[in-house]
C-alpha cells in the first residue's frame, strides 16, 4: 500500500480533514470564542431594529470549560500510584518510579483528558533523547565562546498535538495501525530573503517545507518534501489550508532510518470515547453544539429585553412648548390632547418563557455531558436535582455521582491501556539505548500496573468498620500498602516511612524483648539483669 505523504499528494489528506475541522471547533467553543454562534444570532435578528445592537449585547458562555475540567480533576485529583510487581527496592520498580516522576505522568495525563474532550482524540509518544534543548547554547558556542552543558539521555513520555498525526489503518481494519505519521509545516527563510523582501517590497519571504516523521514497528523514518500552497477548505465549517507535496529533499539529518529495538509503534492513540467502526475518538462538544448556541442565543434574547425595559418610550400632550423640558430615556410620542395622560411604553418581553426554556437547554446540557449541576457546588437552573449535600455516608454520595463516575471510568479505560503501552515500551527503548554501555544495569521491562482513585473522599473510618466485620477482626492490608493508600505515595517512600517508623520504636522501646518482664517464675532475684 502507498505511502500517506509522497510527490504529488496533499498536505492534509482530504479524509483527515474532516478530523482536523473537528478539532478546530471543538478548541473554538472550549476557548469560549463563539464566531458561528454569533453570525447565527445575527441571522435571526437582522431584519429587526436590533440588528445594529446584536454586537454589543452578543454574549459567550463559556459552559465547556468546566465541563471538560470536571473529568479530569477527579481522574487525576488523587495522583495515581504506579507498580512493576517486583517489589519495592527492585531495578524495576526504581526505573518505573523515575520514568512516572521525571515526566509527570499525572499532569500530561490531566491536560491530555481536557484536551481529548474537545478533540476526541490524544495521541502520546514514548523516545528515548535527551530531554533539554542546548540547541541555542550550540549555535551560540563558537559567536559567543560557551560550552553547551553536558546532556544525558533518558525515556521521555510526551503528548503529541493530535493536528499533526495521521494514522495509517492495517488493511481491512478500522482499529489498527500499521504505520503513524507526525507530519507538520515547517516555513523557512528562503536564502536572500532580506533582498526579495526589499525589491517586492513583501513583509517577509518564507517557503514552507513539510517534516514527516514515519513511525512503523521497529524503526522511524524521517523525510522532507517541498510545499505549495493550495487552497483552504472551509467545507466544515472552519478554514483548513492545504498544500500540494513537491519533491522530497534532504532532511538534514545524519541518518533517515532509526532503529528502535521495539516492534510497537512508539505512538499511542487515547480516544475520548470509542465505537466499534471507526478509530477516530468522540469528543464531549460536537453534539452539544446546537444546544450551547441556543443557551447563548437566548442570554442574548434575555439581555436585550432587559435593556430596553431599562429605557422606555414615553407619550404625552404634543403641544409641548418649545422650552419646556422632556426628559426620559427612550423616544417621545406626542399624542392629543384628550388622549390618555403621559406615561410610559411597557411591552410584554415574555421573560418568565424565556428563562424557562433555558432552564431546559442547561438542563439538556449537563444531562447530555453526563454531569451533575451540583457537582460545582450550586445549581444553574430549576433541574430538581438537589444541591448533592443531602446525603452524608460513602455509598450515598457515590450513588449520587454515579453519572460522573462512569464517564470517568470509561475514559480511564483509554488512558490506562496507553499510559502502561508507554512505560513499556519506554522501558525497552532505554535497555536498547543502553545495550554495552558501561555502568548502565539492564532490568526487564515490565507491563505496570495502574492504581487510580475515583476521587471521591473515602471515609476511612467506615471502610475500616467494613473490613474489620467481614474479616472478623484480622487485619486486611500491610502497614506499606496503608501508607501507600494513606498518603498517595510509592513504594519507595513508603518503605522509607516504615523504617523511619521502626527506627522511632527502637529508639523510644528499646531492643529489649518485652517476654521477660513477664516472667512469673520465681526463686532467684535479679534473673533479668
Amino acid at each position: 500500500m502507498a505511502k500517506l505523504f509522497e510527490t504529488g499528494g496533499i498536505y492534509p489528506p482530504p479524509s483527515h480533514i474532516p478530523r482536523l475541522a473537528r478539532y478546530k471547533r471543538g478548541r473554538t467553543i472550549f476557548d469560549g470564542r463563539h464566531p458561528e454562534i454569533y453570525e447565527r444570532a445575527s441571522s435571526l435578528l437582522k431584519d429587526t431594529p436590533h440588528a445594529a445592537q446584536l454586537k454589543t449585547l452578543f454574549i459567550a458562555v463559556n459552559l465547556m470549560d468546566i465541563l471538560l475540567t470536571k473529568p479530569a480533576d477527579l481522574l487525576t485529583g488523587e495522583p495515581p500510584t504506579y507498580e512493576s510487581g517486583k517489589g519495592p527496592g527492585s531495578r524495576e520498580q526504581e526505573r518505573l518510579d523515575s520514568i512516572v516522576e521525571e515526566n509527570d505522568l499525572t499532569q500530561m495525563t490531566h491536560e491530555l483528558v481536557i484536551g481529548g474532550g474537545y478533540r476526541g482524540d490524544s495521541f502520546i509518544k514514548a523516545y528515548y533523547a535527551t530531554r533539554a534543548d542546548v540547541s541555542e547554547t550550540e549555535a551560540l558556542a563558537e559567536e559567543l565562546g560557551l560550552t553547551a552543558p553536558e546532556t544525558r539521555p533518558e525515556p521521555i513520555i510526551e503528548a503529541v498535538p493530535a493536528n499533526i498525526v495521521f494514522p495509517e489503518l492495517s488493511s481491512g481494519s478500522r482499529k489498527k495501525f500499521r504505520a503513524i505519521n507526525v507530519a507538520w509545516v515547517d516555513w523557512v527563510e528562503e536564502p536572500g530573503g532580506k533582498v526579495v523582501r526589499w525589491i517586492y517590497g513583501k513583509a517577509e519571504s518564507y517557503v514552507p517545507y513539510l517534516v514527516v516523521e514515519r513511525y512503523i514497528p521497529g524503526y522511524i523514518v524521517y523525510e522532507r518534501y517541498k510545499l505549495s500552497e493550495g487552497h483552504v477548505d472551509t467545507e466544515w465549517g472552519v478554514p483548513i489550508s492545504t498544500y500540494t507535496i513537491g519533491e522530497q529533499v534532504a532532511t538534514g539529518r545524519e541518518v533517515d532510518v532509526v532503529e528502535t529495538g521495539t516492534p510497537e509503534l512508539l505512538i499511542r492513540h487515547i480516544p475520548y470515547k470509542s465505537v466499534d467502526d471507526r478509530w477516530e475518538g468522540i469528543n464531549g462538544v460536537e453534539k452539544l453544539e446546537s444546544v450551547l448556541s441556543a443557551i447563548n442565543e437566548r442570554l442574548v434574547q434575555i439581555d436585550l429585553i432587559l435593556f430596553k425595559h431599562s429605557d422606555p418610550w414615553m407619550y404625552g400632550p404634543d403641544d409641548i412648548d418649545e422650552g419646556d423640558t422632556v426628559r426620559g430615556g427612550g423616544r417621545y410620542i406626542p399624542v392629543d390632547k384628550d388622549g390618555p395622560t403621559p406615561g410610559y411604553m411597557t411591552w410584554e418581553g415574555q421573560l418568565n418563557s424565556a428563562f424557562q426554556e433555558l432552564d431546559i437547554l442547561l438542563g439538556l446540557v449537563y444531562q447530555m455531558s453526563e454531569t451533575p449541576q451540583w457537582l460545582f457546588g450550586t445549581t444553574l437552573a430549576n433541574d430538581k436535582g438537589g444541591t448533592g449535600t443531602s446525603h452524608t455516608d460513602s455509598g450515598a454520595i457515590k450513588a449520587r455521582f454515579m453519572p460522573i463516575l462512569a464517564k470517568v471510568n470509561r475514559i480511564r479505560a483509554h488512558v490506562d491501556r496507553a499510559l502502561r503501552d508507554a512505560i513499556w515500551t519506554a522501558m525497552q527503548l532505554e535497555n536498547f539505548a543502553n545495550k554495552g554501555v558501561d555502568g548502565f544495569e539492564p532490568y526487564e521491562p515490565v507491563y505496570p500496573r495502574i492504581n487510580w482513585r475515583d476521587g471521591i473522599p473515602i471515609d476511612e473510618k467506615e471502610a475500616a468498620e467494613v473490613a474489620n466485620i467481614r474479616t472478623g477482626g484480622k487485619p486486611t492490608q500491610s502497614v506499606l500498602d496503608a501508607i501507600k493508600t494513606l498518603d498517595g505515595v510509592d513504594e519507595a517512600m513508603a518503605s522509607e516511612m516504615i523504617t523511619r517508623i521502626d527506627a522511632d520504636e527502637e529508639r523510644t522501646i528499646g531492643t529489649v524483648d518485652a517476654s521477660v518482664f513477664n516472667d512469673t517464675g520465681g526463686g532467684t532475684t535479679g534473673g533479668a539483669a
